[in-house]
């Protein structure tokens, strides 16, 4: 029974978790990324390290170099000049320089190869925190699509801004329209005063014109630009 209860506890456990992922998983991106970053300056710090050391290494063997061309030259004068002693302290000399000189360059050499491998994996961890952070920008807008997605749902669901929207356009293209509204009255009230009638005549010759009309304004016109 006891195991039973602990397989329960332990399945709730983890649904619990995955929702709360879910839930936060942008969130969670981010804190991802930025330990990553955390880890790429680390290593950007240790790989300067290696590289201010190799040039330390190859600065102090270049002075050896410098030391033993010198020690060579003087050590052959002296030989040459019967002055063996002198000869011998200079080779003791150099053999220890020599021996120093090979060590740098196994030193300076294991150097290299942990900054080429150093630099290529910070390229690498470059590379892909830009890739991370382009994902966390598509899950970001991903999941800011999905809030509005939800909120139109729970819009259309029920009576919610759109239904009033659509409510309020429904009663204003409904009325009627008050200036067509006007002109029929207009006419309503021409026709029982006789006004309509007059108007009809005067149109059809019998009369004067109730109304200057296009062909008068022109007739008058011609007229004063022939006086004048």
């Amino acid at each position: 029974m006891f195991g039973t209860l602990r397989t329960l506890w332990a399945g709730a456990e983890a649904r619990a978790e995955e929702k709360l992922r879910q839930t936060y998983a942008v969130e969670l991106i981010d804190q991802k990324i930025r330990e990553a970053e955390e880890a790429l300056r680390q290593a950007k710090s240790v790989l300067a390290s290696l590289i201010l050391r190799e040039r330390a290494e190859a600065k102090g063997l270049a002075v050896l170099e410098s030391r033993l061309a010198d020690l060579t030259s003087r050590a052959m004068a002296a030989l040459a000049a019967g002055r063996e002693d002198l000869g011998l302290q200079a080779a003791e000399a150099m053999a220890a320089l020599e021996n120093e000189a090979q060590m740098r360059r196994e030193t300076r050499s294991r150097l290299e190869a942990r900054i080429l491998r150093l630099q290529e994996s910070v390229a690498a961890s470059h590379r892909k925190i830009i890739d991370l952070r382009q994902g966390a920008v598509s899950a970001r807008a991903y999941r800011d699509e999905q809030g509005l997605q939800a909120k139109l749902r729970a819009g259309r669901g029920g009576p919610g801004a759109m239904e009033e929207a659509e409510t309020l356009i429904a009663q204003v293209l409904g009325r009627e329209d008050r200036f067509e509204e006007a002109e029929v009255l207009a006419e309503i009230d021409r026709g029982l005063s006789g006004a309509h009638v007059a108007e009809q005549m005067a149109a059809a010759g019998f009369g004067p014109a109730l109304k200057v009309t296009g062909a008068e304004v022109m007739a008058r016109l011609k007229s004063q630009g022939n006086a004048a």
